[in-house]
């Protein structure tokens, strides 16, 4: 089953429309040949995910309500269980803003959005570079273009291999990247911003492959 995470509740927030963006990639998920459940209950939804083959993160920070809650503890115990146990996990856009008293959360993913110093120039129709054929969610995908926000400036571990990216003020800045999780398979795509970005056929099949590559 792939299980999508959708921002609700202290996890939404008032720049994206997380119920359009999660119908889209509740869409996509489809083609993986599992079941597939949007869940707006963010903490109990990670808690008990036995069963659950790929968790989706499509989700907000949570910070202006307050940094812990009742559900946190439970949420964070099941996700390490469900990546011990040969889940794997596919995070979207703005979830590398989330969970910012989970320290575990930034080593799962390989990176996350640092206030103060991360950002993102005005969304535009964004240029993206390909690294094709470096993995097998890229094959044969080339450079592209698409409407959305292009993350900047993002705090990454040096063991990630990005598989796409943009470049700003002279710098190559990633925007995808796949890795492996003592063991478990984790994708993070920094695009997805609205339903504008799940038009990009480009976007589509890259996130159809990570899909397939996480469930395999």
């Amino acid at each position: 089953m792939i299980r999508i995470l959708s921002g609700a509740g202290r996890y939404a927030d008032p720049y994206h429309d997380f119920a359009a963006t999660s119908a889209r990639i509740a869409r996509l998920a489809a083609t993986a040949g599992r079941r597939v459940e949007v869940v707006d209950d963010v903490e109990g939804g990670m808690a008990d995910l036995a069963g659950v083959d790929l968790l989706v993160v499509n989700v907000g920070n949570p910070q202006p309500y307050g940094s812990e809650s009742a559900g946190l503890g439970a949420a964070r115990a099941g996700l390490a269980t469900h990546l011990r146990g040969g889940g794997s996990l596919l995070a979207l856009h703005v979830s590398a803003t989330s969970f910012p008293t989970v320290p575990e959360w930034e080593k799962i993913l390989g990176g996350r959005w640092v206030r103060g110093r991360s950002m993102h120039p005005p969304y535009d129709h964004a240029h993206v570079l390909v690294n094709t054929d470096a993995h097998p969610i890229v094959h044969r995908i080339g450079d592209f273009s698409v409407w959305d926000e292009r993350y900047s400036y993002l705090r990454i571990s040096p063991q990630i291999r990005p598989l796409a990216h943009h470049r700003h003020e002279g710098a190559d800045h990633p925007l995808l990247w796949a890795r492996e999780h003592e063991g478990a398979r984790v994708v993070y795509d920094a695009l997805g911003h609205d339903e504008r970005s799940y038009d990009s056929p480009e976007h589509q099949a890259i996130l159809t492959a990570a899909m397939a590559w996480l469930v395999a």
